[in-house]
């Protein structure tokens, strides 16, 4: 009877240390679907080059307690340092240049296989251009919208990478680990947004988001597999087409 007792207490124990972890690792993806969705047939699409955000942000040192919230834009990631801190600590980062056309080439990857769609680039060669469809214009959903005009597509395909900071040590330890960060959107030849998706995920160790570490394999990943995951994760909730053989 002692032994069936002390079973059932670490059975308790374990199912109570999975279900902290569960709410621990939370939701890294936000999205936003628009009311006037059902209006549109989205049959076509044509994906545009990402950009990248070119505000400085205060450089993630990796401080275990410090947590940056899910699905934060670049107002969201900057953080506060008291004016007491070593100097060290106000270093900042920017976005790389590289970021946005590699976030850019890991959609075109997952897009072009989808079922359901015909996904293109803006261009020839998987590489989209915005040359001559309206650059110039004053928002981003301005240029998606006349760039699905131009090309005769249902919607276009923009976004925006908001973090991409590269973990510093290995895959068995890092501080700070990797950060990815992005907005997605979808707009149609008339200017209307019809699908907003959001991703960020700052990886954090096993003691503190034990089903995200486990899903990274048990190890700290590097920028560009947290890019792909994070890409993967977003697509699951892509409400066009359906997912594709990659």
């Amino acid at each position: 009877m002692t032994r069936r007792l002390l079973v059932q207490r670490e059975l308790i124990l374990i199912l109570s240390c999975l279900l902290w972890a569960t709410a621990c690792s939370g939701s890294k993806v936000t999205t936003q679907v628009s009311n006037e969705l059902p209006r549109y047939q989205v049959r076509t699409m044509a994906l545009l080059p990402f950009t990248s955000l070119t505000t400085p942000q205060v450089r993630d040192h990796g401080d275990p307690y410090l947590s940056t919230p899910r699905g934060a834009k670049g107002s969201d990631i900057s953080l506060g340092v008291p004016s007491s801190a070593e100097p060290s600590l106000r270093q900042t980062v920017t976005v790389p240049a590289y970021a946005a056309e590699k976030v850019t080439q890991l959609f075109w990857n997952r897009l072009r296989h989808r079922q359901g769609i015909t996904v293109t680039a803006a261009s020839q060669g998987g590489k989209p251009s915005l040359s001559g469809i309206g650059e110039n214009q004053p928002t981003p959903e301005t240029v998606a919208a006349a760039a699905a005009k131009a090309l005769k597509v249902d919607a276009a395909v923009l976004g925006q990478v908001l973090v991409y900071q590269e973990r510093i040590g290995s895959r068995l330890g890092a501080s700070p680990p990797a950060s990815v960060g992005f907005e997605v959107k979808v707009v149609a030849p008339d200017g209307q947004v019809l699908w907003v998706g959001n991703f960020y995920e700052r990886q954090q160790p096993m003691t503190q988001d034990f089903i995200g570490f486990v899903r990274h394999g048990g190890v700290f990943i590097t920028v560009e597999e947290l890019a792909q995951y994070g890409v993967d994760e977003i697509l699951k909730e892509f409400p066009f087409g359906q997912p594709g053989d990659s």
